[in-house]
């Protein structure tokens, strides 16, 4: 694939809308282009700023009329009530309605940018479980499962070192039917992570993992993403995902093994 065919591509790469054969084939491209390379960073770096981007919305001018007439309307039932409040002076009710509205504006403005925050997160994460998605089945179709195929976990464990800048946790389950088969190198979310293969009768589990952003620990959360399960979650420093083509059940048991049973 040269440029001319790999440009008009790129966006729907970016997007996960390509088919596998021609995903892989402008991921190769723009691997070894740097042009359409650089052209694809920043394509992505533009859409994640968008996405982070908070959204602001002016409250409607009925929104304000309906304020006013209900503070006025109180201050009118007050007023007629034996022994009742004595109603503000005129100076004061616009300052009141106007403090009543202002009030209602802040909260939607908090409102509308606590929605806004919540999508782009979203989409940032959706986009991320196309990227593991990808990486599983690339290593499927390319034959590029295993870099180092052991189910030993002194041998695939020390195999990473000098390869990545962390350690990864890495264990062996057959005893529950979760076999290690090793583990590869691959590369996620900008930067190489550790990718822990293991096997469950005839599906191959791939659990990416590499360090988080933060220290946050939280439940898993699984997906579907063109027909793989896809379970994602942090845990002591550490961000996982674990792709598969077994069963919602089987890899909620996956989860539940390599997190030490929570």
């Amino acid at each position: 694939m040269n440029c001319d065919e790999a440009r008009p591509l790129i966006d729907g790469y970016a997007d996960g809308e390509l088919d596998v054969v021609r995903a892989m084939d402008v991921e190769r491209h723009i691997r070894d282009c740097q042009a359409c390379g650089r052209a694809f960073q920043c394509l992505r770096g533009l859409r994640e700023s968008v996405g982070r981007a908070p959204l602001y919305r002016r409250a409607p001018a009925a929104l304000e009329r309906r304020v006013r007439a209900a503070v006025r309307a109180e201050a009118g039932l007050a007023a007629a009530k034996p022994g009742g409040p004595r109603p503000a002076p005129a100076w004061r009710r616009p300052a009141l309605a106007a403090a009543a509205v202002l009030l209602v504006i802040a909260l939607t403005a908090a409102v509308a940018w606590r929605v806004a925050r919540g999508p782009a997160e979203g989409a940032a994460e959706q986009a991320l479980a196309r990227e593991v998605v990808a990486g599983h089945v690339r290593s499927l179709l390319a034959e590029h499962l295993l870099d180092v195929p052991s189910s030993d976990r002194h041998t695939v464990r020390p195999w990473f070192n000098g390869r990545l800048d962390f350690a990864p946790d890495v264990r062996d389950f057959a005893a529950d039917g979760y076999a290690l088969a090793g583990g590869r190198l691959d590369y996620v979310d900008g930067r190489p992570v550790a990718a822990l293969v293991y096997r469950h009768g005839r599906h191959p589990i791939n659990l990416f993992v590499w360090p988080a952003a933060d220290s946050a620990v939280g439940p898993e959360r699984l997906s579907t993403v063109n027909g793989y399960h896809v379970a994602h979650w942090a845990d002591k420093g550490m961000t996982y995902w674990a792709v598969s083509d077994a069963g919602e059940e089987e890899l909620r048991e996956f989860v539940r093994l390599v997190r030490g049973g929570k």
